[in-house]
């Protein structure tokens, strides 16, 4: 039977989305701001111009300016792509019906990189479950968290922000409930579910959020100023909004990576947005699942020159104390070096801020962990970081999970991925995800695993280790002295 293509009207014009066999109806490449050109790359995201007649909303648009994420791959975006960038996607089951639950997906990308086009983010599966699923591009890289004395910080939360007004806006207009909203993301999308929980600005545009593998990326003002004041000397211009407006965005990309560093962004502390370490400062009104890999280092680990592996010198930079080392030897006897540091990395970047969200967060919380390891590699990745995004979106033939999952996939993939989508869903709809709430003095958690379990509490060693840290307290570098 062939179905009747949808259409929606927005707040700017109507839009023509397609509807797919199963009864599925997605619009994408619909604009939420202007697009980017000149200086407006480094300002806020005015809104987009209003349009005539019907737009057809039958392909992506352009992804916002970005380098490769991986060394030795294309880069989603080239120059002359076209600025009309900042868009949304949506997928409904019911585009003329009304009041179902509203997710909203921010994609990671170490805040470099990433598309809501990639083929892994594809709401199909989530939306046959009986949900509106919404996907987003915001600014990355420079344009999107370079810091500038003329410019506002953390633009691409901002655009994220704008984003979600648009669904409060517009969202009813494709069978959704804009008062009852699910912010979620993975990684640097992670993140900035957290900031954006933890931000004033986000009253009122999300219910609930789903934080997984969230980061402790966040940069002091010093250190973004540092990584501009680098990339300004770079390509000989001063650090104004204007002089890097009439730059092409490939001349700050070839000249933005630091050598050594997965990425040189992240959002910036201390201004209106990101004010401080967000999981102290987390809005009881908004119902949180925050949850990490048990393995996330080991996917960054493969690019890894091996003789960079070294534990003592992760746990310096993560400021642990010198006894922590011992205390994780003792904790996992036997461990070798390699693994010890994939371990404090693990903890450092992902799996400890995923924690302290969940422990720290004044209003109703869970907490999980995923443990089922991929087959992938001869099991070299075990739970990697970003395993869990085939299995949330169900999307097994995109080329990303063909890397972590293995080909064929897995048939425990395809029950652990069953499971994600109906406790994601279940949580989206009525705001309980199938298992009881976490609590800092010891709380029920989620073990994603073939069988899916309940356990007592997460990672009891490492909470130890990192018990004391300044970091765990809310304290950042350059709360007194800007360092």
């Amino acid at each position: 039977m062939v179905l009747a293509d949808p259409t929606a009207r927005t707040a700017y014009g109507a839009v023509r989305g397609r509807t797919d066999s199963d009864g599925v109806s997605s619009f994408k490449g619909v604009p939420y701001a202007a697009p980017l050109e000149g200086p407006a790359r480094f300002q806020a995201p005015a809104p987009p111009e209003r349009w005539d007649g019907t737009r057809e909303a039958d392909r992506f648009s352009a992804d916002v300016p970005q380098v490769a994420l991986l060394s030795g791959t294309p880069s989603a975006w080239r120059p002359g792509d076209g600025a009309d960038c900042l868009s949304v996607n949506v997928w409904t089951p019911d585009a003329s019906g009304g009041g179902l639950p509203v997710m909203v997906w921010v994609h990671g990308g170490a805040f470099i990189g990433g598309t809501a086009r990639q083929p892994l983010y594809d709401g199909t599966h989530l939306a046959r479950a009986g949900v509106v699923v919404v996907t987003l591009n915001y600014r990355v890289g420079f344009e999107g968290f370079g810091l500038l004395p003329d410019a506002p910080d953390n633009r691409g939360l901002l655009d994220q922000l704008a984003a979600l007004r648009w669904v409060r806006e517009n969202i009813a207009r494709f069978g959704g409930d804009p008062d009852n909203v699910t912010f979620f993301g993975e990684s640097a999308g992670g993140t900035s579910v957290v900031a954006l929980t933890a931000a004033d600005a986000g009253r009122g545009l999300f219910r609930r959020t789903i934080a997984q593998s969230s980061a402790d990326s966040y940069l002091s003002p010093r250190r973004a100023r540092a990584v501009t004041e680098r990339i300004a000397a770079a390509v000989g211009v001063p650090a104004t909004t204007e002089a890097f407006g009439q730059l092409p965005s490939e001349a700050i990309h070839a000249v933005q990576a630091a050598s050594g560093q997965v990425t040189p962004f992240g959002p910036v502390l201390g201004g209106e947005v990101v004010p401080g370490l967000p999981w102290r400062r987390l809005r009881a009104e908004v119902d949180l699942i925050s949850g990490f890999n048990r393995d996330e280092w080991t996917l960054f680990a493969l690019n890894e020159d091996p003789s960079s592996q070294d534990p003592q010198a992760a746990a310096r930079r993560a400021g642990l104390p010198p006894a922590a080392l011992a205390d994780y030897r003792a904790a996992h006897p036997g461990i070798s070096d390699r693994d010890l540091y994939v371990l404090v990395q693990s903890d450092a970047l992902f799996r400890m801020p995923s924690l302290w969200c969940a422990q720290d967060h004044p209003g109703r919380a869970w907490a999980y962990e995923l443990t089922w390891a991929t087959p992938a590699l001869d099991g070299a990745l075990a739970a990697c970081h970003a395993l869990d995004l085939p299995l949330t979106f169900g999307t097994f033939g995109d080329q990303f999970a063909s890397v972590v999952l293995g080909d064929p996939v897995p048939a425990e993939a395809e029950t652990l991925a069953k499971e994600i989508r109906k406790a994601w869903t279940s949580f989206a709809t009525s705001g309980d995800p199938g298992w009881p709430e976490y609590r800092a003095d010891g709380g029920a958690a989620r073990i994603w695993d073939v069988p899916v379990s309940v356990a007592a509490d997460l990672e009891p060693a490492s909470q130890r280790i990192w018990q004391d840290t300044p970091r765990r307290a809310g304290v950042w570098q350059g709360a007194s002295e800007e360092s």
